[in-house]
């Protein structure tokens, strides 16, 4: 089978396109606006990345000229996020318009976007999927679960597939009949590698748990990561109240969790590294999309 050529908008530091890359596609080149994770992600590959705003009036021209098969992308999805106010107008949100409006203009076969699953809220989400199919897209959508597409993280995530001249839910059935169905725990994905049964994952608010077990999938990685606070208090849900026998993740143990390999190499200052790991799609989430995309491309 020829290559399948593919370029990457909004890549962060490369969850999705390693994940693409791993499942055979190509990659051209990758595109994101924010330098640390640029630096980041031309350490690990052999493609360049352009540290670019998409929204720049010229930008199209150039992407054309890559005459790529599929254009995958994570817009930025922080104005969709329970962590943030839903600012559906800011400058973010315009950015998953940014995203359409390029892939509708280049007419590729195919586009994947992915997201926060809290874009279903979103008015921006309508707006997007009815260019799409203006543009004879047709459409496989919905929010998924990383823990069921070998990723030991329950973190849940909305992805947009298209297909030129094709019916809806195109891959619905393909991607749902091969979720697993067992949630992957940290212990089958990692074995003994933490050296810990219990860990600290700093949450959103104190009313949540934020001591889990190997033995569980994990939550949500964020751009967050503190050390447990000497006046912890245990909540109720917690896997343990023994507080000496429990710790905070390094951020290369947070990179394994969203599934980057070992030697992936994450350079920068410790809160930029946090945030794009953070940030990044799973790279078996995305590998697991992929390899659905590959076997199905036409």
């Amino acid at each position: 089978m020829r290559k399948i050529k593919l370029i990457d908008l909004y890549s962060g530091c490369g969850g999705m396109s390693l994940g693409f890359q791993n499942a055979g596609f190509e990659i051209l080149s990758a595109y994101d606006n924010w330098q640390p994770a640029v630096e980041v992600y031309k350490k690990n590959f052999k493609h360049p990345i352009l540290n670019k705003d998409l929204a720049e009036p010229n930008i199209l021209k150039e992407l054309k000229s890559f005459k790529a098969d599929i254009i995958i992308g994570g817009p930025p999805c922080q104005d969709f996020s329970i962590a943030g106010k839903r600012n559906f107008n800011g400058h973010r949100a315009n950015q998953t318009i940014v995203f359409s409006n390029l892939v509708t203009n280049i007419l590729p076969k195919w586009f994947v976007m992915e997201n926060v699953y809290n874009i279903e809220k979103s008015p921006v989400l309508e707006l997007v999927i009815k260019d799409f199919k203006k543009a004879g897209y047709g459409i496989t959508k919905g929010v998924f679960d990383a823990s069921l597409m070998g990723v030991p993280q329950a973190r849940k995530r909305y992805f947009v597939i298209g297909k030129l001249k094709s019916k809806d839910d195109f891959l619905k059935d393909a991607l749902h009949d091969s979720l697993s169905k067992k949630r992957l725990t940290v212990k089958d994905y990692l074995g003994d590698e933490l050296k810990t049964k219990f860990y600290y994952m700093h949450p959103r608010s104190y009313n949540r748990r934020a001591i889990f077990s190997i033995e569980e999938p994990s939550s949500t990685i964020r751009g967050v990561n503190r050390p447990i606070p000497e006046t912890y208090t245990p909540h109720s849900a917690d896997k343990t109240k023994n507080i000496k026998s429990v710790r905070a993740l390094t951020s290369k143990e947070r990179s394994l969790i969203q599934t980057f390999p070992n030697g992936f190499e994450f350079i920068g200052t410790k809160s930029s590294i946090e945030q794009m790991i953070g940030n990044a799609v799973p790279v078996k989430m995305a590998e697991f999309v992929a390899r659905h995309i590959y076997s199905n491309f036409s």
